[in-house]
């Protein structure tokens, strides 16, 4: 076995071969196939510094996988079977780690510090105003030039009897990007034997900060990504969504979906309304907003389903809001010389408003010392 690689095995069932147990081979052969679950580590690539970056390998007794590396944390493949069991890709992603460093757009990366704009770089925080790098833009966008998106993290493969699973974990220093606060953060991702892809956030902090994490990946639920999802069905448990002003910056108005074209509370195609003439839309350049979920706890925020293939898939949270994005701007050659064109998948991205640090009327992102953030998210596949 290669030094750069290991494995470990869960659910394992030892059958002896006795005599007695000839007799039932048949019976045994007639049923289902009981796939082993698993966990593999392998090296991805090699970054410019000559740092190593690793990519774990999920898989469940159903044959299910998810590859999770540790540039950006993010989730580099996904699969899940249709209605007549046969596994396909179901996360836009890319083929090496050259690609990722060069030209991704978030597929599948863990967002943060805050994702989203936050206004002007700018917010006051007990008194003080805290600047943030903005780059080449006028607002910090998904944590600044250097977020959790272009970092390496650690990794660390584990098993439950849910299923194999991964923690990364990530130091962010005092100053990184602006934001106040060494903050020591980690997310396990989880595939479990029921098809569920589970990712539990947790946040230290050693001074006062704010913290939106999110997780990035596009979907497309008919495993090829040269079909729009605008046939996908979608549901979102919301009464309203946040408005944007001109500028594409949230001004705090949660507003009625009602007799509008974010108004998702009973399934419809997602590009049944994308069309229409609606402000909202072409700031937005087509759905590319924050819907406030209904409920506290763990809830389900939304529901994606494909007919063609009978795939379906439920997000489920902890936090306030779900940010739909259709790929409205993607174009670049993705994973296998795919061409990926807008609507080629749609990311569910489970976590607090924009801007939250300037909009009181939001709930808070406010993070301080002794206190711990934790935040559960769910993608919950189905077939039928």
């Amino acid at each position: 076995m290669s030094p750069n690689r290991r494995i470990l095995t869960l659910g394992l069932v030892s059958l002896p071969l006795t005599a007695p147990s000839l007799a039932g081979c048949a019976a045994l052969s007639r049923m289902p196939f009981q796939r082993r679950a698993s966990v593999t580590e392998a090296r991805f690539g090699t970054l410019a510094s000559g740092e190593a970056v690793r990519i774990f390998t999920l898989t469940n007794e159903r044959g299910s996988t998810a590859r999770i590396m540790t540039w950006g944390a993010a989730l580099q493949s996904l699969t899940m079977p249709d209605r007549e069991g046969r596994q396909a890709e179901m996360a836009l992603g890319l083929d090496t780690l050259d690609d990722y460093v060069a030209r991704s757009r978030n597929f599948g990366t863990t967002v943060g510090r805050y994702a989203g704009r936050i206004e002007n770089g700018r917010f006051e925080l007990d008194g003080r105003t805290i600047q943030l790098e903005v780059g080449n833009g006028l607002h910090s966008t998904h944590g600044g030039p250097v977020g959790f998106a272009k970092r390496n993290w650690s990794g660390r493969a584990d098993e439950t009897a849910e299923g194999s699973g991964v923690t990364l974990t990530l130091v962010s220093v005092d100053g990184d990007q602006g934001f106040p606060g060494r903050l020591t953060m980690s997310i396990t991702y989880r595939l479990t034997h029921d098809d569920r892809l589970t990712l539990d956030y947790l946040a230290l902090t050693d001074a006062p900060t704010v913290l939106n994490p999110t997780h990035h990946s596009y979907f497309n639920l008919s495993g090829d990504p040269t079909r729009a999802v605008t046939d996908h069905l979608l549901e979102i448990e919301a009464d309203a969504f946040a408005a944007y002003d001109a500028r594409k910056i949230v001004t705090g108005e949660l507003r009625p979906v009602a007799g509008t074209p974010f108004d998702f509370r009973d399934s419809k195609p997602l590009g049944q309304d994308m069309a229409t003439e609606d402000e909202q839309l072409q700031i937005g350049g087509g759905y590319d907003h924050s819907f406030a979920v209904g409920g506290e706890g763990l809830r389900r925020a939304g529901r994606l389903t494909h007919d063609g293939s009978g795939r379906s898939l439920e997000v489920w949270t902890t936090e306030p809001a779900l940010h739909v994005y259709a790929a409205n701007t993607v174009e670049l050659i993705g994973r296998g010389g795919v061409s990926y064109r807008p609507y080629c998948g749609v990311a569910l991205e489970t976590q607090h408003f924009q801007n939250s640090p300037n909009r009181p009327e939001f709930p808070s992102t406010v993070l301080r010392p002794g206190e711990t953030f934790r935040s559960r998210t769910e993608y919950r596949f189905a077939a039928r």
